[in-house]
């Protein structure tokens, strides 16, 4: 764990897009349309010119790691698309989120597992095995370096940088939308629902705060794996909830529980990854 504090440019970075979140959602969802295209944009690009270069030999059973790993990096993807809960946050501001939802929720899905498949072809084609695990947290940037050069690594380097931004950005929005919402409900304190200066903000204020606290007290992996288990456990917990009041959604039996298994297979994995790896001192921050 680091206790290191973090350049202006990390904070500057929070305060930007507290900024924009408070200038209402019409500026958040034209910041994310410009961040996610550009993102996209790199890793299309980065995809369909690693796919032409890639040595499809390297996609051989004879190189895949150990069931462990493989099973690692199944719970890591699993993990990956929690994020698309933060698509329902927009629900008070969509016109017609009866429709609206849904669709946004399958198009995104099936639009990122295409984006994900691609650029795990054309990372693990251009990379041995032993190259992606050195290079770890930069392994797309790496398998950019033998098609595009040096160039390539910084392009993808900045792609990555609009991935967080656009990650801080929707949280910060999702974070001020649920507090107000559950203050509406009567579960959290009233003061989440008192406006200032007309509007509910105290929520966005709040997360940005804790936000800047544990990015100055955390390093970047030890954030990462408390969120990830916060995210599964409470996902968990929802789709618990939600087996009493299945029959007033409508929704499937067998969908909520394969979430739910979904959810605890995934944190169970997690604890495993931190237990070998010796991280285990995160899990009181968020279990307690």
């Amino acid at each position: 764990m680091s206790f290191s504090i973090k350049s202006a440019p990390d904070l500057l970075e929070i305060f930007v897009f507290t900024l924009i979140n408070f200038m209402g959602s019409k500026a958040v969802g034209n910041s994310e349309l410009f961040i996610v295209g550009v993102k996209v944009t790199i890793l299309l690009l980065f995809s369909l010119i690693g796919l032409f270069y890639a040595k499809f030999q390297l996609l051989s059973p004879s190189h895949w790691p150990g069931v462990n790993n493989i099973l690692f990096a199944v719970a890591v993807v699993f993990m990956a698309y929690e994020g698309f809960g933060l698509i329902t946050n927009a629900a008070e501001d969509m016109a017609n989120p009866a429709s609206t939802l849904p669709r946004a929720l399958y198009m995104s899905v099936l639009i990122v597992i295409g984006i994900y498949v691609a650029v795990s072809l054309a990372v693990v084609g251009n990379l041995t095995i032993p190259e992606i695990i050195k290079a770890r947290d930069y392994a797309i940037a790496e398998a950019a370096k033998p098609f595009l050069g040096t160039i390539g690594f910084k392009i993808i380097d900045i792609a990555a940088l609009f991935s967080t931004s656009s990650a801080i950005n929707a949280t910060l929005y999702g974070g001020a939308n649920v507090s107000y919402m559950i203050a509406k409900e009567g579960e959290v304190p009233k003061f989440f629902e008192r406006k200032v200066w007309n509007r509910s903000i105290e929520g966005l204020f709040i997360t940005a705060g804790f936000v800047i606290l544990f990015t100055n007290i955390f390093d970047l992996a030890g954030i990462a794996m408390m969120g990830s288990a916060a995210f599964l456990i409470i996902y968990a917990a929802v789709n618990i909830s939600h087996l009493y009041l299945y029959k007033e959604t409508g929704a499937k039996l067998i969908m909520i529980w394969l979430s739910i298994l979904g959810c605890l297979a995934s944190f169970i994995v997690l604890f495993i990854y931190l237990l070998i790896t010796r991280q285990l001192l995160y899990l009181p921050f968020f279990l307690f």
